[in-house]
Order: structure tokens, then C-alpha cells, then sequence
């Protein structure tokens, strides 16, 4: 008998950029109503599970959501942001542009798209397996979460990660069947 999830992926919504711990960074004013729309949006979904990043503005995108289920956030440590570096980047665009063009490019103490890919699809997988037949929301990152897309349809490639980089909160739903990727729709959650 066959298992079919839908995976509603959130990325955080706005968050205080003036705090430079990617771990802490909290949901600014903007963002916190933000997150209520998708409150909203996400009330009549019939969720089951709830997943997040363990970064603060992945968890507070969904926390409004989450009480209103009555469900709590289940943190997964392998679904967090990309790392970038030890050290400032003055171009942080050709950077990006440059782990684009190679999934192994990575500087100091940070992490390569394909590593940053790994791990979310360890993540994603593990959920769909545990989890048969349920509808889950996963709170992620811009960056995680285009790789995730990129790893179930290569179409998605620096240009798409270009359109999306600076749209937050920035929600996706992805169709499975026995743990295989079906479909992809960008929602747009303001139209409920």
C-alpha cells in the first residue's frame, strides 16, 4: 500500500539582520506578522507534525502556528542554514554565485552546497520515512532549502536561488509517494 506525504517547506520569515548571531537572530516586527499570515494560511492543512531549524527565526516563524494547532516544534539540528565562513565576506554575491556554479566550493570554516545538501536531504528523507501518510510543515533557510529543491529537481539553479534569495517568508509544497518526490508548487500564501 502505497504512502503519500505533502511537505509544506517554510522559510523564516524577516528577520533582525542588526543581530549577527545566525543561531539567536530573531523575527523582526515585520516578520512576526508575517508569520501570522501563515498561521493562516497553514490553519486548514490538516497538519501533523511540525518541523524547524534550531535557529530562533525558523522556530518564531512557526511558533504562532504551532500553539494554534496545539503541536509542538520538533527541532532537527541537520536542517539548519548553510555555514559560510569564519571570517567577513565584502562580496557576499559572488560568493554565492561561486557555490553555485560548484556544489564543492567553500571557504574557511564553512560549509559547500553539497554538504549543506546532505545533511537537509539525511533530514528530509528521515521525516518521510518516520512519518508515512502524514502532512508535516518543516521550518528551513533560504539557502537549505534551495538545495533541498535542487537535489529533487535540477532545474533549480543559481537564477531561481537569485529570484528567491530576498523573499521571506518564502513557502513551498512538495508532493511524495513512498518517500519519491511527485511535485513542487510555490504557494502564495497571502491568497490563502
Amino acid at each position: 500500500m502505497e504512502t503519500k506525504n505533502t511537505i509544506y517547506f517554510v522559510r523564516h520569515a524577516e528577520s533582525d539582520t542588526n543581530i549577527k548571531d545566525e543561531i539567536l537572530r530573531p523575527l523582526t516586527a515585520k516578520g512576526r506578522e508575517e508569520s501570522r499570515i501563515i498561521k493562516s494560511y497553514l490553519a486548514n492543512k490538516n497538519i501533523d507534525l511540525i518541523y524547524s531549524s534550531p535557529y530562533k527565526r525558523s522556530i518564531e516563524t512557526l511558533k504562532d502556528f504551532s500553539s494554534y494547532i496545539d503541536k509542538e516544534i520538533i527541532i532537527i539540528e541537520n536542517l539548519k542554514e548553510r555555514r559560510i565562513s569564519e571570517e567577513w565576506i565584502e562580496d557576499f554575491d559572488s560568493f554565492v554565485e561561486n557555490q553555485w556554479g560548484d556544489f564543492n566550493f567553500k571557504l574557511n570554516g564553512g560549509e559547500a552546497l553539497l554538504e549543506v545538501q546532505k545533511r537537509n536531504i539525511k533530514a528530509v528523507q528521515g521525516i518521510l520515512r518516520n512519518n508515512p501518510n502524514k502532512n508535516i510543515v518543516v521550518g528551513t533557510h533560504g539557502t537549505a532549502l534551495s538545495t533541498i529543491i535542487n537535489y529533487f529537481d535540477n532545474s533549480f539553479q543559481y537564477e531561481e536561488f537569485k529570484r528567491i534569495k530576498n523573499i521571506m517568508p518564502w513557502l513551498i509544497k512538495m508532493d511524495f509517494i513512498d518517500g519519491r518526490y511527485i511535485k513542487i508548487q510555490e504557494i502564495d500564501y497571502k491568497k490563502g
